[in-house]
């Protein structure tokens, strides 16, 4: 075993390196990615260095370790941007939205029809009728505020 070590070449850290991006496609996870890529670069470095064996396992190591940072760095800044943030965040979309009561809110928690989806929210109690201001979500409820002091005009008389 110690001489096959010894005998590494670049060719063996290439298709080390390929082996583990293979991988990399066919289970999907971003890790042996960065592996595959510090076994090439070992495997580029002994092109031009004749080193040992132990020096290229702890290259390899290094370069391994090294690529963490280095991902989540990138991981970070890739943010892809979309015509619809709120796909897959419904409620949120709705904050700062206002709407009239059909039922009224009781106990803290009522319900209200928005689209085709009727709504769990919850605030103060109100009467049907009223409109409310969603200000927040909490989990797939909606928390809403009295909007106006009578029916159908808001509080600052408009």
């Amino acid at each position: 075993m110690l001489t096959l070590f010894a005998s590494l070449g670049f060719w063996d850290w290439f298709i080390a390196g390929g082996l583990l991006l293979v991988l990399e496609v066919l289970a999907p996870g971003v890790f042996m990615l960065w592996l595959g890529i510090a076994a090439m670069l070992v495997g580029a470095i002994s092109i031009f260095v004749d080193w040992s064996w132990q020096a290229q396992f702890i290259a390899f190591a290094v370069f391994s370790v090294a690529a963490i940072p280095l991902w989540r760095r990138l991981s970070m800044q890739v943010g892809t941007t979309t015509d619809e943030p709120f796909l897959n965040r419904r409620a949120e979309a709705l904050v700062g939205r206002i709407f009239t009561l059909e039922k009224p809110i009781v106990d803290g928690s009522g319900t209200i029809p928005i689209g085709d989806t009727v709504w769990r929210v919850t605030g103060a109690d109100i009467p049907a009728g009223y409109r409310v201001k969603v200000v927040g979500v909490d989990g797939t409820a909606l928390r809403v505020e009295r909007l106006s002091d009578d029916r159908g005009q808001t509080a600052d008389g408009g």
